[in-house]
């Protein structure tokens, strides 16, 4: 009997450190834009030499591209659920050691660079006060915490979500 409960405490204590529920950039768009998005002609991805490419030099949408590129619809039965999301940084704040501490969140490398980047429902503000050295943008992370429904907006993007992060790490090459 001791044994048998010794293993069911074990079990339950790794439950409590597990990572929370990992979430797809697509669920976050309510179903209408998946479905927009789906239905949406192939957008060329050129860089900041391309015409309607923000005057900022930033993730802001230029005029002209499908209303769901511009969308900040969100989902509401999101808001406050612990997530891990995996992405791609764009920094915006570090501390005095070099560390990102506020950055956003995208779904694929470079968007920062790219026309268009994505909609405000595909870019997710992170604040993560204890910092992370980021020594290439390219390098996915994970971050984990509780996802928010915030309308952010910055001379560099829009964005319609939040997290106050409890961790976030780069990917493993191992989980992709």
């Amino acid at each position: 009997m001791p044994r048998l409960f010794l293993s069911l405490l074990l079990c339950c204590a790794s439950l409590v450190h597990a990572a929370p529920a990992e979430l797809d950039w697509l669920e976050l768009m309510p179903a209408e834009d998946r479905q927009a998005l789906e239905e949406m002609p192939e957008i060329d991805h050129g860089g900041a030499e391309d015409p309607g490419f923000s005057d900022q030099g930033g993730l802001k949408q230029g005029a002209g591209l499908p209303a769901v590129m511009y969308s900040a619809k969100t989902v509401p039965a999101l808001d406050g659920r612990p997530v891990r999301l995996g992405g791609y940084p764009v920094p915006l704040e570090s501390d005095e050691q070099g560390r990102s501490t506020l950055f956003f969140l995208v779904p694929y490398p470079g968007a920062c660079i790219h026309v268009p980047p994505p909609p405000p429902n595909q870019i997710v503000l992170v604040r993560y006060p204890q910092g992370i050295q980021l020594d290439d943008i390219y390098t996915p992370l994970w971050v984990d915490g509780p996802l928010r429904i915030e309308a952010v907006s910055n001379d560099l993007a829009d964005a319609a979500y939040a997290i106050q992060a409890e961790a976030v790490e780069p990917v493993d090459e191992d989980d992709l």
